[in-house]
């Protein structure tokens, strides 16, 4: 891809949760010419449509594709089932993350937003108080949280044909003007060409003749081209962990605006013991491929330990399943 990788959610231990991305963006000014643009409001709205479907599949974040305002990339993410600590209640939580990519490391994005559920009963829009926030590096903005038997009540107007909309009203950016964007993800129910999962294996003979950024053969999974990108010592180089990403070959027969949802993921598995290492996550790959991973996979002493059977002698082998649950378009 040769798209910079940003860093995304932090990992649960189960690795339910998202990890990191590769997306393209412009950048913001790197001459420290840190203006602020107080034009008009730029909004974008996010409807999930099959909301049902996507309660069904397995708990975790649901990332939205990344969106432009005023010259920075964002993405929103959905968990339809998280808990609050010492709480037995299950809500539908919306946050706002900033996406790396074009952005230096050091480049703090300041914003004032509104976070907004939409009543499609009544034609109005419940919105958070405005909040300010720095984002920087794997910054993530907690935005809305309602009980997931609220937003299921049929009388809140959230929920209307198995269809609910949310949104973000960015208010102020230190960046450039943008436009108000919008999409919807469609979570499918029934069985389509590839809802079931199918898998690639990559067998590597000799891990220690890897480079610093390897890439596995190009395969085929439900109609798209893939391949594996391994860091063997880490992509910040830092020599404690391996780094595992699935890239998606960009490809002409998709329309520039539409992506597909992926439930995907990456296992190294354990050649002896039967027992794999295995990260899970919900993605949109478009036109443009797409690139997500995670930068701490695993840890090299727990990848080389030979009680794991991750590494045999010198040998490896890692899992990718692929399955399209989804699809979105952005208008």
């Amino acid at each position: 891809m040769g798209n910079s990788c940003v860093t995304g959610s932090e990992l649960s231990n189960q690795g339910r949760a998202m990890g990191n991305s590769c997306v393209t963006g412009s950048h913001l000014s790197n001459q420290g010419q840190r203006q602020v643009t107080n034009g008009a409001m730029t909004t974008f709205k996010w409807t999930i449509d099959g909301f049902s479907s996507l309660l069904e599949k397995s708990n975790g974040w649901t990332y939205s594709s990344a969106f432009q305002i005023r010259g920075v990339n964002w993405y929103l993410k959905l968990n339809p089932r998280d808990t609050k600590s010492g709480r037995k209640e299950e809500y539908v939580s919306l946050n706002l993350e900033l996406a790396q990519s074009g952005v230096k490391s050091s480049t703090v994005v300041e914003a004032s937003l509104k976070f907004l559920i939409y009543d499609q009963l009544y034609g109005k829009d419940h919105e958070q108080q405005q909040v300010s926030h720095k984002f920087q590096a794997t910054s993530t903005l907690t935005g809305w949280m309602i009980p997931l038997t609220k937003l299921m009540d049929e009388t809140s107007g959230f929920l209307i044909n198995n269809c609910c909309t949310f949104g973000v009203e960015f208010i102020r950016v230190v960046g450039v003007k943008g436009n108000d964007v919008s999409e919807t993800l469609f979570i499918q129910r029934i069985n389509n060409i590839c809802n079931d999962p199918q898998v690639y294996n990559w067998d590597i003979d000799d891990f220690f003749v890897l480079k610093n950024r390897s890439t596995s053969p190009e395969f085929e999974l439900c109609g798209n081209k893939w391949f594996i990108n391994i860091y063997p010592y880490g992509r910040d180089k830092n020599g404690n962990y391996l780094s595992l990403y699935l890239t998606m070959k960009a490809s002409n027969t998709y329309h520039e605006n539409i992506a597909n949802l992926v439930e995907f993921s990456i296992s190294i598995k354990g050649q002896e013991t039967g027992k794999h290492k295995k990260m899970t996550g919900r993605f949109q790959f478009s036109k443009n491929g797409g690139c997500w991973g995670w930068n701490k996979f695993i840890s090299l002493e727990d990848f080389k330990d030979p009680s794991n059977g991750y590494l045999v002698k010198t040998k490896c082998c890692i899992e990718s399943q692929v399955a399209v649950i989804g699809s979105s378009k952005t208008e």
